[in-house]
């Protein structure tokens, strides 16, 4: 949880899933994880970081198409939107901080998971492939609904992930100490 400000003390803290606490002032927006005194390695995701960070735009595109939000602060599907799927599925390993209060850190929400920013990378595309999944079986053509089985069946999603990372270029020295 966030806490108090202490005049001179450099922003909140946000305790983590893993009982450390850090400044939120030492989140840059750029960061994808950093190393925790915990000893892991934590992602960082910001309301700022597109969605495109992982999955490709034509998927985001569509998500948007077919997803309705109900929130007017959030009227077009987005990042909040997948780390709120992710915080569904597992709601002790993301820690969620509303820090819009501190107008220094150039971003609104701030979210850190338990997992490294590639295992989170990972967990987002199961997710949003089960929410497909889900979608699909709605669906009253047949021919649909086989076809988007066979191809998840081809479908490895480390191997996306290793391929849509490698596209991005995100790499290993993204990390923050």
């Amino acid at each position: 949880m966030t806490e108090p400000r202490v005049p001179g003390g450099g922003g909140d803290t946000v305790e983590l899933s893993c009982g450390e606490t850090v400044r939120v002032r030492e989140i840059d927006m750029g960061m994808r994880e950093f190393a925790c005194d915990c000893g892991e390695t934590h992602a960082v995701v910001t309301d700022v970081h597109p969605p495109d960070r992982f999955l490709p735009e034509f998927l985001v595109e569509t998500l948007r198409e077919a997803v309705e939000t109900t929130s007017e602060e959030l009227p077009e599907f987005g990042t909040p939107h997948l780390l709120g799927i992710v915080l569904e599925e597992f709601p002790g390993e993301v820690t969620a901080a509303d820090v819009s209060e501190d107008q220094e850190v150039g971003y609104t929400m701030l979210w850190i998971s338990s997992f490294d920013a590639r295992r989170l990378h990972e967990v987002i595309v199961e997710l949003v492939v089960e929410l497909m999944e889900h979608a699909i079986s709605h669906s009253d053509d047949p021919n649909a609904v086989s076809s988007f089985e066979r191809r998840m069946v081809e479908f490895d999603v480390a191997e996306f992930v290793d391929q849509y990372r490698e596209e991005r270029n995100v790499e290993a020295d993204d990390v923050y100490v």
